[in-house]
């Protein structure tokens, strides 16, 4: 086991000191800073389509662009860091990501969006892909599901906050200005990794793998179940969240305002459902993920059959943001549990499926929006959702296990 103490300390350790926790805690802002600037032109989907002069089927492919070019990078850059610094790493990405931001500010047409966002999806796949493996190493063993519950809880906290956040910062200030803070706000970060995080190599081998001289595959019956789920879940549910402000605009007749508030309710719902799936999938990840696919299967029928009346749409998106904000922690813990040997391999795979599923929903949700609308939309995505349950509960999951920081 590698410590994430300074070579002066003692490898054993009892307990994470206050500067480990502080390393934990850039890593999760980082997280939460590389999802947010995924995600963020869904909030801001029709006015940044008239101010590049595109549709918003096409600025909705953005989505589709990063979420390919992370899926690419998250599962091959364990394989290539070898003996590099993951700080070093980390904080490079993260001025990639802001080098992604930046031209996406100043973008002018389609054309530069494209550029951006492939930029952008090469410094999110490598933090969002390293950041679970690392979090466990910077913190003493037995806390080390808390720490990778508290970096997963980034990604999720981006996916529902800071996507109403960011819409009332555009609606403020214009959709320009949200993309530019977060071009500082990565700067902030990338300096902070390199301040708060230890040097950190690559791990030692796993117990099995140091007395076989070779690693157990990946392909495990509750790995690739686990990775079906996720894959059907997760396109169902970013081909219709790509397009939640369209519906809400169309269906309920909300305006602006009211979209980023209602938005903002399922990020402080998302909230809740992370901690609290984060808690349960630790004992019991199968489970949990399966009651996950549920509310969100029941929060997009209930949007296409009463997305109409406000108070209705309203109960949707809360019911939504809760299932869907315990998704992220609870697919990595089903991962890590499934495969706790190999913890830096298993989640840039799981990353990789992640991020491609999100492109997969994003570009699929955009061809039924341009070619048969809103509605129709809504029902197909409740149908993905409805078979990753089916899967779920017909193929073997994961056994509950302790989360080890090798990998």
């Amino acid at each position: 086991m590698i410590s994430s103490a300074p070579p002066s300390e003692s490898v054993e350790q009892d307990r994470t000191s206050p500067p480990q926790w502080v390393a934990v805690g850039v890593l999760t802002l980082s997280t939460f800073m590389v999802v947010t600037s995924e995600m963020l032109p869904v909030g801001v989907l029709t006015p940044m389509a008239g101010g590049l002069g595109i549709s918003p089927g096409a600025t909705g492919t953005s989505l589709t662009i990063t979420g390919v070019v992370s899926a690419v990078t998250a599962p091959v850059v364990p394989r290539l860091l070898g003996h590099l610094d993951r700080r070093v790493v980390l904080a490079a990405a993260m001025a990639v990501l802001a080098i992604g931001n930046g031209l996406t500010t100043i973008a002018g047409g389609f054309g530069m969006l494209v550029v951006s966002r492939i930029i952008l999806g090469v410094g999110m796949g490598t933090v969002w892909g390293l950041a679970v493996a690392v979090a466990a190493r910077l913190v003493a063993p037995r806390d080390a599901g808390l720490a990778v519950s508290f970096a997963v809880s980034g990604i999720a906290a981006a996916s529902v906050l800071g996507v109403p956040l960011g819409t009332l910062a555009a609606n403020a200030s214009g959709w320009r200005a949200a993309f530019g803070a977060l071009t500082a706000l990565a700067l902030l970060l990338a300096a902070a990794l390199l301040l708060a995080l230890p040097e950190l190599r690559r791990p030692v081998a796993a117990e099995g793998e140091a007395e076989t001289g070779r690693r157990r595959s990946l392909a495990r019956p509750a790995v690739i179940t686990g990775l079906v789920v996720v894959v059907l879940l997760v396109t169902a549910h970013f081909a219709a969240y790509t397009y939640v402000r369209p519906a809400l605009e169309e269906l309920a007749g909300m305006p602006a305002n009211t979209i980023a508030l209602l938005l903002l309710l399922y990020g402080v719902f998302g909230l809740i459902g992370n901690f609290a799936a984060g808690a349960a999938a630790g004992r019991r990840p199968r489970l949990t993920v399966l009651l996950l696919a549920t509310g969100i299967t029941v929060a997009l029928v209930n949007l296409a059959l009463f997305g109409t009346v406000a108070l209705a749409a309203g109960l949707a998106i809360a019911l939504w943001g809760v299932a869907y904000g315990g998704l992220s922690v609870g697919g990595q813990l089903w991962m890590t549990t499934a495969a706790p040997d190999r913890v830096e391999h298993i989640t840039g795979l799981y990353v990789g499926v992640f991020a491609g599923s999100i492109a997969l929903g994003a570009f699929a949700g955009g061809l039924v929006v341009e070619g048969a609308g809103i509605v129709p939309l809504l029902w197909g995505t409740a149908s993905l959702a409805l078979a990753s349950l089916l899967v779920g509960l017909a193929r073997p999951g994961p056994k509950p296990a302790r989360l080890s920081p090798t990998s």
